[in-house]
């Protein structure tokens, strides 16, 4: 086991839970309906990186130091079992069709909220609650999410900055 790893895990699920807080506390009426059930989410948030399936690969891809075929190979089975067993990720959500079309489905909620606070812990942990921001921007048009989901995530979004920059005045 990797120290840095586990260092790392530790802080992004430190920073989903204050991700989470903060929306609660500021967003309340829109968490009150699902409010146990992210709750519950955040708690085991990312739980299946510790697994079989997905811990060594993912060490050894971001701190093992090399990025061979086999660990990249490696890694991306793990990321392909971490999509598919955590619906807080767009991917979950993306359906390709025999004939090779695409599909996004609508992601509930719950999963809208905590997959915000997953991309928001970054922006926790380096100080800078504006980051998400910058970075939805520069990603948004990568990360395919059906026309309700993403205009959910963006009116959220835009909720979470202006109460940020009230609250910063």
């Amino acid at each position: 086991m990797s120290t840095r790893y586990n260092e790392y895990l530790t802080h992004h699920k430190d920073g989903v839970s204050k991700a989470f807080e903060w929306i609660n506390s500021n967003m309340h009426s829109l968490i009150q309906p699902i409010e146990n059930e992210v709750r519950d989410q955040i708690a085991v948030h990312d739980e299946s990186k510790f697994s079989n399936e997905e811990y060594d690969a993912y060490d050894k891809y971001f701190y093992g130091g090399n990025r061979s075929y086999k660990v990249k190979n490696d890694f991306d089975k793990a990321w392909l079992h971490h999509i598919h067993n955590n619906p807080h990720h767009w991917q979950h959500w993306v359906l390709l069709r025999d004939d090779g079309d695409i599909e996004t489905l609508d992601m509930p909620m719950h999963y809208i909220i905590e997959m915000i606070c997953d991309w928001w812990s970054f922006s926790w942990n380096d100080g800078d609650l504006f980051e998400i921001f910058t970075w939805y921007g520069a990603n948004k048009d990568i990360i395919k999410l059906s026309t309700w989901t993403k205009i959910t995530v963006e009116n959220i979004l835009d909720m979470m900055k202006t109460i940020l920059e009230a609250n910063n005045e």
